[in-house]
């Protein structure tokens, strides 16, 4: 079997990006369709409470008590929720996003990290 070596003639730029870019978040690595479902959910919640920062008036443990009832529904095989129409896991990653939020970043040290 031959082996194969792949050289770039761009090495010393793709090192000078490649260091410019270290430790950088990369968002693009969150699949787009957990940012749609979240989305989804967020609208929902706007349309039916008609304000947009009203899940931040909620306990915790209100998101922690639904995204276990989300989960369990959709252990069951339940695939939507009856009211919303939406998916339950759509649902769960809304309420695990509000609780990330609440608790904490790794950005204001309060992440648990």
């Amino acid at each position: 079997m031959s082996e194969v070596i792949i050289t770039s003639t761009w090495g010393h730029e793709d090192d000078q990006q490649a260091k410019a870019d270290a430790g950088k978040p990369r968002p693009t690595l969150t699949p787009v369709s957990l940012i749609d479902a979240v989305t989804a959910v967020r609208m929902y919640g706007n349309e039916k409470y008609h304000d947009p920062e009203n899940w931040r008036q909620v306990e915790p443990q209100r998101y922690r008590d639904a995204l276990y009832r989300h989960w369990l529904a959709y252990l069951k095989g339940e695939k939507c929720d009856q009211e919303s129409g939406l998916p339950h896991l759509w649902h769960l990653a809304c309420n695990a996003a509000f609780l990330i939020e609440m608790e904490g970043s790794i950005h204001d040290g309060e992440g648990g990290h």
